[in-house]
């Protein structure tokens, strides 16, 4: 019997049996990474915010679902920023994708991709290894092209090319890390059975920055604040390796970092870490047909904390009528506030009214 009569045989043999699974896809790689944003309180626990609101506006092709990025959409406990997934393939191929956020909303994606609130469905994605297609531009610079500079191969979904299929959403999921200050120390706990692979603490304070690596997390780890004394290259080294060594090219981890390289190194105090592939595989199934021979899902989680540096500075920022702060914190503000009251209700009459939260305009 020849091998295609073989193969044939196990795949009409797979079906009779009752399963749809066929055998991966010689070649084809498919490689994901995205942002899991949290806020904690003070026991460590994510907080409910207006996590629709955006850190930068995105370009205005990116399809939206506008009901979600209203100013009253429901508050939730997480933004899942621009998860983007490539494909290698040694040849033209075609592919089906389908995503969905169990315990949220998806609010942004692009190419287009039939709508199903919790779920987004790519079908008949061209990939096309080699070939030169031109993607939408706007006529401002922006993060979101940072995400092109890899060697994935181009995509044609209709008539909408890119170099990745993009998406964003809001909703409430199972954040893995926990901080919280106990004492002059930070104590890291986990939430769950799962070991948290990797985890920074990093702060900015008045453009002095310091970090420390935690490393690998299986229970609570208490650990000093960094010293202002830090190089954010010598941070970015860390997470370059951190995030090759989770299964992500080189290129891709740099293109990650310079899509969030105004972000994640921001004013304010905050914990990164490698998202655990469960909690990912769990909140966010991923289905593509056919399957890839390789599939890699690169999760960052990043959670904002209030420190004692940012809570003065936002309480005489408020008390002030100090507008700076408010475009300092932006999104996190609403939050920091939230928290301070109980112990400084004149903070929150003072706020009251002050800051409007809502879906950031799109950029031309």
């Amino acid at each position: 019997m020849s091998i295609w009569r073989t193969v044939a045989a196990a795949a009409l043999a797979a079906v009779v049996c009752g399963s749809a699974t066929l055998p991966p896809h010689a070649g084809l790689v498919a490689h994901e990474w995205g942002t899991f944003t949290s806020v904690a309180d003070r026991e460590g626990n994510p907080v409910e915010w207006q996590a629709n609101s955006g850190p930068v506006p995105l370009p205005c092709f990116v399809h939206n679902y506008q009901e979600i990025s209203k100013l009253n959409a429901p508050p939730t406990t997480v933004r899942m920023e621009t998860p983007v997934i490539y494909f290698y393939a040694p040849s033209a191929t075609t592919v089906s994708a389908d995503v969905t956020f169990r315990r949220g909303h998806m609010t942004e994606w692009y190419p287009a991709a039939q709508y199903r609130g919790r779920q987004l469905v790519w079908n008949s994605v061209e990939v096309l290894p080699g070939e030169d297609l031109a993607f939408p531009h706007g006529k401002s610079d922006n993060h979101y092209y940072a995400a092109r500079r890899t060697d994935g191969a181009p995509l044609r979904a209709g008539k909408e090319q890119e170099k990745l299929l993009f998406y964003r959403g809001v909703g409430d999921l199972s954040v893995p890390v926990r901080p919280r200050f106990v004492g002059s120390s930070i104590e890291i706990q986990t939430a769950g059975q799962a070991a948290v692979p990797a985890v920074i603490l990093f702060e900015n304070r008045g453009g002095k920055a310091g970090y420390r690596v935690v490393g690998e997390v299986k229970g609570p780890v208490l650990a000093a604040p960094p010293e202002l004394t830090g190089d954010v290259a010598d941070l970015r080294r860390e997470l370059t390796a951190s995030l090759v060594a989770a299964g992500l090219y080189p290129k891709e981890a740099e293109a990650m970092l310079e899509t969030w390289r105004d972000s994640w190194f921001e004013e304010g105090m905050r914990v990164i870490y490698i998202v655990p592939r469960e909690i990912v595989d769990a909140e966010l199934p991923l289905t593509i047909t056919p399957q890839p021979a390789d599939t890699a899902r690169v999760f960052v989680g990043r959670v904002e904390m209030l420190s004692p540096a940012v809570e003065q500075e936002i309480t005489d920022g408020v008390m002030h009528r100090d507008r700076s702060i408010y475009g300092k914190y932006a999104r996190f503000l609403e939050p920091f506030v939230t928290m301070i009251r109980p112990n400084n209700p004149a903070v929150a009459a003072a706020f009251r009214g002050d800051l409007s939260i809502g879906a950031t305009p799109c950029a031309r």
